[in-house]
């Protein structure tokens, strides 16, 4: 693990814990799916979900028809997420990051950024794939737990449901905000029952920027779920943030190591109180 000093960041940044950076960097695995204020989605459903400012008007601009349809998901990405729980797809440079708690981590490096995407394959033993899915899309109960919401609530955008949301992050780093499109589909795939959620960044919807915030613009995410056999949850995440700004590379890499194992928990903890 690599000390947290560095000629890059100032004595208030090394400061920063990595559970802090883990709210900006995997805060957003529980917000692929945080559309709970609506019904539960059908299989064709899907919502934007917009991470940002506060206010009472938020990114209140119509949005045409043809745009929406554009950042739909298409058929084959859901087939290639639940596909992973079967044969997991490392060819392409992804290698073994580091594997604990019945969890296996693998990452690739992507050379524009300097940041690693990463796969996650593992359990959560105490939980079932519904009620992770359901807990991933409860907005309301995310602000009952989650003390680094800046601003989250929802509003229509042409049909669909717009969620604005704004992560804090600790001082002297700015706030990150984020603007995505995420679909949620559960799926009978030969009787088995897999749930699906993908997620991206959705930088033509027009939410304007709020000044002092970090717009993140490279975002993607895919999780699928489903029963272990048992009572917990087989569990796929494919997932990649660049946060921008000034947080050194090697600093946002370690926190992405150190912390799925302990947001995996968090997320055990967070199913086991959960009630509708």
């Amino acid at each position: 693990m690599p000390s947290l000093s560095s000629p890059y960041t100032s004595k208030r940044e090394e400061s920063v814990t990595r559970h802090q950076l883990l709210i900006g960097i995997f805060g957003v695995l529980w917000d692929l799916c945080d559309v709970s204020l609506l019904p539960p989605f059908t299989q064709n459903e899907g919502a934007f979900i917009v991470k940002g400012s506060t206010g009472s008007a938020v990114c209140a601009h119509p949005v045409a028809t043809n745009a929406v349809m554009s950042l739909r998901f298409r058929e084959e990405e859901f087939q290639a997420a639940w596909k992973e729980l079967d044969e997991p797809q490392l060819e392409g440079g992804w290698e073994l990051f580091t594997e604990t708690l019945g969890v296996a981590i693998y990452r690739r490096y992507r050379q524009e950024t300097g940041l690693y995407e990463y796969k996650v394959y593992g359990v959560l033993s105490s939980c079932g794939p519904e009620l992770c899915a359901d807990v991933y899309m409860d907005l309301t109960y995310r602000k009952s737990w989650d003390k680094y919401v800046q601003a989250l609530y929802e509003q229509d955008f042409g049909g669909h449901t717009a969620v604005y949301w704004e992560v804090k992050y600790p001082f002297p780093l700015s706030n990150r905000d984020y603007v995505y499109v995420r679909e949620r589909r559960d799926l009978d795939v030969g009787g088995r029952k897999i749930w699906v959620i993908l997620a991206r960044s959705s930088p033509e919807t027009p939410c304007p920027e709020k000044s002092g915030v970090l717009r993140v613009t490279d975002y993607h995410q895919s999780v699928a779920l489903e029963s272990d056999g048992a009572h917990g949850t087989k569990v796929f995440l494919n997932y990649f943030d660049n946060p921008g700004g000034m947080i050194p590379t090697w600093l946002v890499n370690w926190a992405a190591k150190s912390g799925v194992p302990g947001f995996l928990k968090d997320m055990q903890k967070a199913c086991s109180n959960y009630s509708n």
